[in-house]
């Protein structure tokens, strides 16, 4: 159930003097703005339950989360941090003796909202921006870069490795919980691991490396195979004696199905790697996140970069406006109309378009 407001200030800080109750100048005015009732309409449109516990403050909640992103802090730090601070406490809303949320607390309810509701509440503050005035340039500043994914250097043996190990501690999980436990599934864990071994001695080496290599990777991909297609038996069995009540079985068994589809994609790469065919378009870099990329950047500390393409737009007064995140690596004028159009969308206002880009646009020359 929502709650909006906090209860208020307590007894203590009642009989404070005025110097004590004042906040900083910084976190006055970030408080002024949070006043806007425009900034508590995305909760209400999520939060709709009216029966059940009520949520902490929500005004409370956004002071918390601009303390956690203004100074780069993790959720534990910054509720030690607030409970030790009294400036903090008043400006979270939080009084004098009562507790701050727990940091788990904090964690379910920004993982419940969903990152859709940041973009929504960053949309509302440009928006007071240029009501206020403070947002007043018509120029778009815009420049792409990577944004790198949490994945370790990408490399067919590796992948099959690692989709063996979760295969088959997820299998593992399943037969645990009562799912087809007499369906066989072998741990191959050790054999794989022992020829990743041998991979890293051979590259040390150095010499002849390129067929030992294959042969090993080769090896690997095929226990994965097997491994894959007891994980697939496993999966239609439980399926088939899943009860309809069992809801973390049935979350389990979805999850057995989606690491299926990651590590056949993994496998059908490594086959043609090992054919021969250098050159795989749109190769899967990561079993965990399905849409990272490689993109070759040429720089010399680090040429190929593994993640997403993204185009950021700024104004001449510093605010980032729009964010365009693609997958992998398109040209960079296509990215151009994306943020164009979302300033445009966002706002309503016009940007002077310097004269190439708009013959371009009119299909006037160049590309269209």
């Amino acid at each position: 159930m929502l709650r909006e407001r906090a209860l208020g200030e307590s007894l203590w800080e009642a009989v404070l003097s005025a110097e004590l109750r004042e906040l900083p100048a910084e976190l006055a005015k970030v408080d002024a703005i949070l006043e806007d009732e425009r900034f508590l309409a995305p909760f209400r449109t999520r939060l709709t339950a009216t029966i059940g516990r009520p949520t902490i403050p929500i005004e409370s909640y956004l002071r918390l989360m601009y303390l956690k992103h203004r100074y780069a802090i993790g959720y534990e730090t910054l509720c030690r941090e607030v409970a030790d601070s009294f400036a903090w406490r008043r400006f979270c809303r939080i009084a004098f003796g009562a507790r701050v949320p727990d940091a788990t607390t904090l964690m379910k309810l920004t993982k419940r909202l969903g990152p859709e509701l940041l973009d929504e509440l960053n949309g509302e503050l440009l928006r007071l921006a240029v009501e206020r005035k403070l947002l007043r340039s018509r120029r778009l500043r815009v420049d792409t870069t990577v944004v790198e994914s949490d994945t370790r250097y990408p490399t067919d043996s590796g992948l099959c490795a690692h989709a063996v190990s979760r295969l088959t501690r997820l299998g593992k999980r399943i037969q645990a919980a009562g799912l087809a436990p007499r369906t066989s599934l072998r741990d191959r864990r050790r054999s794989v691991g022992k020829r990743v071994r041998q991979i890293s001695t051979v590259l040390n080496r150095g010499g002849r490396t390129r067929t030992t290599i294959d042969r090993l990777t080769g090896e690997i991909a095929g226990r994965a195979r097997r491994t894959l297609a007891e994980a697939q038996t496993l999966a239609r069995n439980a399926r088939r004696t899943l009860r309809r009540p069992d809801i973390a079985g049935a979350k389990l068994v979805a999850q057995l199905e989606r690491e299926l589809t990651a590590a056949e994609q993994v496998l059908a790469q490594t086959e043609q790697r090992l054919r021969g065919e250098r050159s795989i378009p749109d190769r899967r870099v990561s079993l965990v996140d399905p849409d990272a990329r490689p993109i070759r950047r040429g720089s010399p500390r680090k040429p190929t970069e593994f993640g997403y393409k993204a185009c950021v737009a700024d104004t001449a007064e510093g605010f980032v406006i729009v964010e365009v995140v693609e997958r992998g690596n398109p040209a960079d004028d296509s990215l151009l109309e994306g943020a164009y159009g979302g300033r445009k969308s966002r706002f309503g206002t016009e940007i002077r378009v310097s004269a190439p880009y708009r013959r371009r646009r009119e299909g006037e020359g160049g590309l269209s």
